[in-house]
């Protein structure tokens, strides 16, 4: 069965070339109301991933450039006062925008970090008491550079708890390569991308993700694996019952991409890495090492119990 998403996955295959799984789980993550994050060495496609998502689907885009020395205003607002009324008056941040992309979050401070808490959370900010409503749908992606590198700061844990997806794009294959070197310029077709959908139509689309069925099969099959992350000693802890609910949510948007309306444990197995990895461990550290556990974690737990 075809999704009813493949243009637009086959639209962003064109720009991000090579990398339809790491697509289709971003996808997916915006399908699900979640945020997305990004870890990656630098030029590896992350920000023009994050705009082609935003064109192809039609939504206003923003990219904010984290530095060390931003402040939280810097991304909400400020208020700013008028002489000629004799008042304050709110200027809008960028993060009023429907899909941001927050570049090198763990380069700022964590005070900076937990501005963008309230609105991932709760779609709005709150600025001199007043709380605004963000425009929605509303989709965070933030990028981060490996821990290693000078000058970053390690996301805390209920930051990283707020991101229902972690991926990474990684280097090319060969012949994805080759086709970057001799194909069009990135830059020039992300211009004239197409929009292939709307606000509208991408709030009709996150809305038929809660009428992906899941059979109870399924749903122990969910339990079970969530139930080994809180037992098994190869975890510090396991995953908490937000987390249990963005798995539930990632399925069924995977489900949909896949043209069906109903969720089978193939769906479970090709999202949980993403969902789960960043919120087994609060640190990104030894990454293949947690990768290689949610594998080992697969394999433990039975399809049929």
């Amino acid at each position: 069965m075809t999704s009813a998403l493949q243009p637009v996955i086959n639209s962003l295959n064109s720009v991000i070339l090579g990398k339809q799984n790491q697509i289709k789980l971003a996808l997916a993550c915006l399908l699900a109301k979640g945020h997305l994050l990004i870890e990656d060495l630098p030029g590896m496609g992350k920000t023009t991933l994050a705009e082609a998502l935003a064109r192809s689907l039609g939504l206003q885009y923003q990219r904010l450039q984290f530095t060390s020395d931003m402040l939280p205003a810097d991304i909400i607002g400020v208020s700013i006062f008028n002489p000629a009324e004799q008042q304050f008056s709110f200027r809008e941040g960028p993060i009023f925008t429907q899909v941001l992309l927050a570049d090198e979050i763990n380069r700022t401070s964590p005070k900076t970090q937990s501005a963008l808490l309230e609105a991932m959370e709760e779609g709005q900010v709150t600025s001199d008491g007043v709380t605004r409503r963000l425009p929605q749908p509303f989709f965070v992606i933030a990028t981060q550079n490996p821990s290693h590198q000078m000058g970053t700061f390690p996301l805390p844990e209920s930051q990283l708890d707020r991101f229902l997806m972690r991926i990474q794009l990684g280097y090319p294959d060969p012949r994805a390569e080759r086709e970057l070197l001799t194909g069009k310029d990135r830059r020039q077709m992300l211009s004239v991308l197409p929009a292939l959908a709307d606000t509208e139509r991408l709030s009709a689309w996150q809305a038929q993700i809660n009428e992906i069925h899941l059979s109870d099969a399924v749903l122990s099959y969910l339990q079970r694996l969530v139930t080994h992350t809180r037992q098994s000693r190869d975890f510090a802890h396991g995953l908490s019952p937000r987390g249990l609910l963005a798995l539930k949510r990632a399925t069924q948007a995977w489900a949909m991409i896949e043209g069906r309306n109903y969720a089978i444990p193939e769906d479970v197995q090709a999202v949980l890495p993403s969902v789960a990895e960043h919120r087994l461990r609060g640190s990104i550290e030894d990454q293949s090492r947690m990768h290689s556990l949610t594998s080992q974690l697969l394999s433990a737990i039975d399809v049929i119990e």
